[in-house]
């Protein structure tokens, strides 16, 4: 074997990869395997996320096997891979690899990004935004979807910051001319914490949002807990109870759609029934469910997952996203051979659903077919019970106080429009009718529109007209 070292450490997979990187974790590239696998050896237990890193630069699976320690060490030394020497790949500029490494643990630097996080964890942010700017630094928080100013540093600590959330994700931190992406655990309040780290070169230097994922004291959502009005939820539970079909989440990107399957997901998850999903990435473990998380570089994008999972006899399957026809035809299909198929989409309304399959390319008889039912939603920040004023008809208008941080609002509430086809809308899909007529026939068959369901939040003094305008502005008011 350590010969094998010995050649591989000077050889073209190991220069893929930064020296400090390889030393770290104790890992050594070492050949290309029969299958296109890359065969990577390993001294220890390897994090999740620095496999990704892996695959990621490498552009192919990795299989890991045993070595040990002492041998992968004198192997990159022998090869003069050893971290204090520069190489092409590890120096992406003037500084060295042993200088970001310096700037990423100085304590300035750690209190500064350990202080966004915990601000982040106690005020109930979903991101934190470092922003390199030609002034500095800025850290931005978002709090009930809109974004906050946090806090200004100057430029010097700007490479530390950065380099300090790469180390915390698992990222190179020699990397700064491609985005990358990693997730990274914290402790707060007694436990862990998984973020999504997403890193992005700019003009000025790099950007990294890092999205907090917490369902509040490690508790996932349930249908219970989403605020749904008992009616609407009475009536998704009639169609979850289905054993085959396609169930969509449709809303723009941070509606909390994959909240709501993950919510069902655990609503059905039960010892006698099989659940898979297919994610991009993985944001949440739901135990009992198999979860996939997407490859693209290694070749595994949603359709190709897909025709895998339906292979291992699942009753249930999660699509995280249908992004174009393949994944679509597959999905479809996989609903007509007797699962239960979830997925979301990006649609104004419930009723877009439909047509935006048969836009991508589904046959309008297999929409009809298979959609069981399409949930529409958005989250409006709801009304600080601390300081809003009465309005009149139940209403009330937001005001500004030191609890809410004068924003008027603190936290936020979903608006849902479901949509389950019956036959008349069906026969509608199959004709081709307008999307005006299928609102018409939605709104028929029981349908409420998402602006009524704000309409009724409003009245009840939840929320104000103008946050439920800010988040219907484009769906159907009608």
């Amino acid at each position: 074997m350590s010969d094998l070292l010995r050649d591989a450490a000077s050889g073209p997979l190991a220069a893929e990869l930064p020296a400090r990187f390889l030393e770290q974790h104790a890992l050594l590239p070492l050949h290309v395997a029969g299958d296109g696998v890359v065969v990577v050896a390993a001294a220890r237990e390897v994090d999740p996320t620095v496999l990704d890193v892996l695959r990621r630069r490498l552009g192919r699976e990795v299989r890991l096997v045993d070595a040990a320690l002492n041998d992968i060490q004198a192997a990159l030394l022998g090869a003069g891979r050893d971290a204090t020497t520069a190489t092409a790949s590890a120096a992406t500029d003037a500084a060295g690899l042993g200088d970001l490494r310096a700037q990423a643990d100085d304590a300035p630097v750690v209190q500064l990004v350990n202080a966004a996080l915990a601000d982040a964890l106690r005020r109930g942010a979903s991101d934190v935004h470092l922003e390199s700017a030609a002034d500095g630094l800025r850290v931005r928080l978002r709090e009930d979807g809109v974004l906050r100013d946090l806090a200004r540093y100057p430029v010097a600590l700007a490479a530390g910051a950065l380099s300090r959330v790469k180390l915390l994700a698992g990222l190179d931190i020699a990397e700064r001319r491609l985005p990358q992406d990693g997730r990274a655990r914290v402790r707060h309040g007694g436990r862990d914490v998984d973020v999504r780290v997403a890193t992005l070169p700019g003009l000025h230097g790099e950007s990294a949002v890092l999205r907090v994922l917490d369902h509040g004291g490690g508790q996932a959502r349930t249908l219970d807990t989403l605020g749904m009005p008992a009616d609407l939820a009475e009536r998704l539970r009639g169609v979850l109870r289905r054993t085959s079909g396609l169930v969509l989440a449709t809303g723009p990107t941070g509606s909390g759609k994959t909240t709501t399957l993950y919510a069902a997901l655990s609503y059905l998850n039960t010892p006698g029934v099989k659940v898979v999903s297919v994610e991009d990435p993985v944001e949440y473990e739901l135990p009992g469910v198999t979860q996939v998380p997407v490859h693209r570089k290694a070749g595994l994008g949603f359709a190709q997952a897909l025709r895998s999972i339906l292979r291992h006899d699942p009753d249930i399957v999660m699509v995280g996203e249908m992004r174009d026809r393949e994944t679509a035809e597959v999905a479809v299909q996989a609903a007509l051979t007797g699962h239960l198929v979830f997925s979301t989409l990006h649609t104004n309304d419930a009723a877009s659903g439909v047509t935006r399959l048969v836009d991508m390319g589904i046959e309008p008889y297999l929409v009809a077919a298979t959609v069981q039912a399409i949930l529409a939603q958005r989250l409006v920040r709801v009304l600080c019970d601390t300081c809003a004023r009465p309005a009149g008809d139940g209403s009330r208008v937001p005001q500004g106080c030191d609890a809410c941080r004068g924003s008027g609002y603190r936290g936020r509430a979903g608006l849902y429009e479901l949509l389950v086809p019956d036959e008349g809308l069906r026969r509608a899909v199959v004709g081709r009718e307008s999307l005006a007529t299928l609102r018409q026939l939605a709104r028929a068959s029981g349908t409420r529109f998402l602006a009524e369901a704000g309409d009724a939040m409003v009245r009840s003094g939840q929320t104000s007209r103008e946050e439920v305008l800010r988040v219907t502005e484009g769906s159907d008011a009608a």
